[in-house]
């Protein structure tokens, strides 16, 4: 495995460390958030502050609390509105059974939500498990492809404008969408991109028109799924939307992949064809990659070339 090509969207752990421990209810927890205001919101005591992985779009604190307890708080600088993490969250709460966090409060510049403690990655012993839950959250049905609202794919904002055809949703509010954004970035070269523009009008040719939109998580990487005990106990950062469930499968044998236990446990619950491995999954991981691309540099060019290659574009 690439390491230099496996960077979560979630990003890395801040370099900082709070206390709010001993301190009066003045105290600052975090850039500029108030020990106090915490209190007020959770009419508990706020007694230490500590960073967690994670803070691509906000800083991320485990905050313990007096009564034994612990909250998730994501603060954010302004550049991005929190309150669509939460709408996402409760989204899948309400419409799946996906084992989100709980919304305790949320802000334009602050979240708070339910801590769910285990290790941050998916394993061998927790990948069947993650395929029965994803493969019951891909059942949930929609009236089209897209949502109801814009959300959001790491810092970049995710446009949904709903179609009643993947193929046209896929083609104009992902890849076309993605490809103006990559080149607004200044990451990616104009041979490149005439080389996506031409695939993109040729998706009839790779892609197919699904039975239904089924609910995706759309952000399936393995720092955001929180497993203990050989079983799945938390699933974070959604980027959600109904889609066709070929591409939230797609992203995650990009990279390292999850190996053959999740597809036989996914398989046995919902089928797939040998043109999604060997042909459509290629065409889906170009929108994770121009994703990877604007956020992260020119490390993502090569793959982005080389899935063009395999269908001579």
């Amino acid at each position: 495995m690439n390491q230099a090509l496996s960077q979560p969207l979630g990003g890395s752990e801040n370099g900082y460390r709070v206390h709010a421990k001993d301190q009066g209810s003045s105290a600052t927890v975090n850039g500029g958030l108030k020990k106090e205001r915490i209190e007020t919101l959770l009419q508990r005591r706020l007694v230490r502050a500590q960073p967690l992985p994670g803070g691509m779009i906000s800083q991320v604190l485990r905050l313990d609390l007096a009564d034994a307890t612990s909250i998730v708080a994501k603060v954010g600088e302004g550049g991005h509105d929190l309150t669509v993490e939460a709408y996402m969250l409760r989204y899948l709460r309400d419409k799946s059974r996906l084992p989100v966090p709980q919304v305790l409060h949320a802000e334009p510049n602050l979240l708070l939500m339910e801590h769910i403690a285990g290790e941050a990655e998916w394993s061998g012993a927790s990948l069947p498990h993650l395929a029965q839950l994803l493969a019951d959250c891909h059942q949930a049905r929609g009236e089209a492809y897209g949502l109801e609202r814009d959300t959001l794919i790491g810092p970049l904002r995710q446009p949904n404008s709903q179609s009643m055809s993947w193929i046209s949703f896929f083609r104009e509010q992902r890849l076309l969408y993605m490809v103006e954004v990559a080149r607004e970035s200044g990451h990616l070269p104009p041979a490149l991109e005439e080389r996506l523009l031409r695939i993109a009008g040729a998706l009839d040719e790779f892609l197919i028109e699904p039975s239904y939109p089924c609910l995706i998580h759309g952000d399936m990487w393995r720092t955001n799924v929180i497993a203990r005990g050989g079983r799945v106990v938390g699933i974070i950062d959604p980027a959600l939307y109904y889609a066709h469930n070929e591409i939230e499968l797609a992203y995650m044998t990009l990279f390292d992949g999850v190996g053959e236990a999740f597809f036989q446990t996914y398989r046995e619950r919902i089928p797939l064809a040998a043109e999604f491995f060997e042909t459509r999954r290629h065409i889906y991981n170009l929108y994770p990659l121009l994703v990877h691309l604007t956020i992260f540099g020119e490390k993502y060019l090569p793959p982005l070339r080389e899935s063009l290659a395999r269908f001579g574009y």
